[in-house]
């Protein structure tokens, strides 16, 4: 537990505290959108019963391209816009790694004494491996696709790659998929963008220590000592 699991209830606060901006919610969403389409699509390609059953493979195989080459362009409207210090921010705290992630993972995801921040190590992991799986596939899928000027090897090559990270991804994903819904405060927070203050300090305290200091009035804390 993190130490402030043993806060009494009257010691929380109340209300609710904003988790993910408009952008960061449209840029996840955008992403699980091209990921699922890709998986699918993928899948369908990849399996010939799947490629039988569904048939038009033409089809089916340039949807799988396009939304391939569309995955960096919700990070980069993210990036490009007047909204994109908080995709900045979480991009930054997704990338520094603390003694307390460390804790976590060797806890299993228990946390024992670690204080979170805005995301666990699990999260983070998630993220880093998903946005290195973006290029990897774009390269070795333009390969599979424009393979002219490339030798056998590279083909060969390209597809073994291409194929291991999808399946790969695929794991992660539906991993993904089911800890979110296993977890509907975190669901809620990317569909509505909020969560319960008392959950950000129970759960997320060095999170807490950062919307305590950036505004200290966006939530209400009960008095400890009346």
């Amino acid at each position: 537990m993190t130490t402030t699991d043993a806060l009494p209830p009257e010691a929380l606060a109340t209300g609710d505290v904003t988790r993910f901006s408009r952008a960061q919610r449209w840029l996840h969403w955008s992403n699980a959108t091209l990921f699922l389409i890709l998986l699918a699509t993928g899948m369908t390609l990849y399996v010939p019963a799947l490629s039988r059953l569904i048939g038009r493979r033409v089809l089916v195989k340039d949807i799988h391209v396009y939304s391939g080459l569309l995955l960096p362009i919700p990070l980069l409207l993210a990036y490009a816009g007047s909204w994109r210090d908080s995709v900045r921010q979480d991009v930054r705290r997704l990338a520094r790694w603390s003694v307390d992630d460390r804790r976590w993972l060797l806890s299993l995801g228990r946390r024992g004494k670690a204080r979170l921040g805005k995301f666990n190590a699990g999260q983070k992991l998630n993220a880093i491996f998903v946005a290195g799986c973006i290029p990897l596939m774009l390269a070795t899928g333009g390969i599979m696709r424009w393979f002219d000027p490339f030798p056998l090897a590279w083909r060969t090559g390209a597809t073994f790659v291409h194929d291991w990270v999808a399946l790969t991804l695929l794991v992660v994903i539906l991993g993904h998929i089911g800890k979110a819904l296993a977890e509907p405060i975190s669901l809620r927070s990317m569909v509505k963008g909020t969560v319960p203050a008392r959950y950000a300090q129970r759960h997320h305290p060095r999170w807490w220590a950062e919307l305590q200091e950036s505004d200290p009035s966006g939530v209400e804390v009960p008095n400890r000592h009346p």
